[in-house]
């Protein structure tokens, strides 16, 4: 089987197709999570705190040069080592609820799936050779006699 064959094969794969599809889907609904995060919950969550901006949380490794503004923005444009934590908080709050979002579309799945799909059958035990059914006869007939 040639290269090019093998590969066709695999790329047309329902699979492949599928996850191909999943990571298009997933890509865009990541950037509504990020959205829902950045645009909707943490101005929230700031002003609950008391109108601070998470996306300001940071720590200068070193010093920058004299007139620059004190931002993340500029100091890391001013090439200062910074350590941006209030974007790391911002980026495991999109995480759980991307996560949790997730979960809950799963387990509505499996629900349905539950629901449309009765569980199968247990199958049926094989039948026994048949020196195992003699023996059991035999058995069976020695201890009605003896009784």
């Amino acid at each position: 089987m040639s290269m090019v064959s093998e590969f066709k094969e695999f790329a047309l794969k329902g699979n492949v197709m599928d996850l191909a599809v999943g990571i298009i889907i997933g890509a865009a609904f990541g950037k509504i999570v990020d959205s829902l995060v950045n645009d909707m919950l943490m101005p929230l969550v700031s002003k609950v705190i008391g109108e601070l901006d998470f996306s300001n949380f940071f720590i200068k490794l070193a010093a920058g040069p004299s007139g620059v503004p004190q931002t993340l923005a500029e100091l890391k444009k001013a090439g200062v080592p910074v350590l941006a934590y209030g974007n790391f908080i911002t980026i495991v709050i999109n995480f759980i609820i991307l996560a949790f979002i997730i979960f809950l579309i799963v387990k509505q799945m499996n629900k349905i799936k539950r629901s449309v799909i009765p569980p199968a059958p247990p199958a049926p035990l094989p039948a026994p050779p048949e020196q195992v059914v003699l023996l059991t006869e035999i058995r069976d007939a020695l201890k009605s006699r003896n009784n």
